[in-house]
């Protein structure tokens, strides 16, 4: 059985986004290759934990292979990319919130992978944040993406985004104060 890159190594990738708006699997599966990781790590940030960023990433990439051929501009690609995934994780917000908070988090999940300790702390902080919060704070800190296309990828007001994101990062900053001042850190 061949693998996707043994038909497309270190194919461009606007070539190989251009031959799955095709139709092209071999195409696609080398995509997905590419950007599991970062959706994974993206949906980990957001709800952590592990099973359920799986699964919203399976989610992300069969929304994305469904809705390939209407994307018209194959350099548009990530932006699209990340837009599917944030779509992801409200359509599962909202349908837990539908349900009562069924299952909903408390803070005390535990990762699955070994993982240092400020990046746990981080992660159990990050979940103490209301959903919209931790979406807001995780896209601009963690994605690097700016206020306005954050706005944008929820559809949320500008203000509101810069709002999120200003009182998430007081609310981590009093969560995490253990750690001190990050300057104090390196200069003791």
């Amino acid at each position: 059985m061949h693998k996707a890159q043994d038909y497309y190594p270190e194919c461009p990738e606007v070539f190989l986004i251009s031959l799955a708006r095709t139709g092209d699997r071999k195409a696609f599966a080398e995509i997905v290759r590419r950007k599991q990781s970062s959706i994974r790590n993206l949906m980990r940030r957001c709800c952590n934990d592990y099973t359920l960023a799986d699964d919203l990433t399976q989610q992300v990439f069969l929304k994305v292979w469904l809705g390939i051929r209407k994307l018209r501009k194959a350099a548009a690609f990530n932006g699209w990319l990340k837009r599917v995934a944030v779509s992801v994780w409200l359509q599962h917000i909202r349908k837990k919130d539908a349900l009562g908070g069924a299952g909903e988090m408390t803070g005390n999940e535990q990762p699955q992978h070994d993982t240092t300790g400020m990046v746990l702390d981080l992660d159990r902080a990050l979940v103490k944040l209301p959903n919209n919060v931790r979406l807001c704070v995780v896209l601009s800190y963690h994605e690097g993406t700016s206020h306005s296309e954050i706005a944008e990828l929820t559809g949320m007001p500008l203000g509101t985004v810069k709002s999120h994101i200003r009182n998430g990062a007081h609310k981590l900053q009093e969560l995490l104060s253990a750690y001190g001042d990050p300057a104090e850190v390196e200069n003791a």
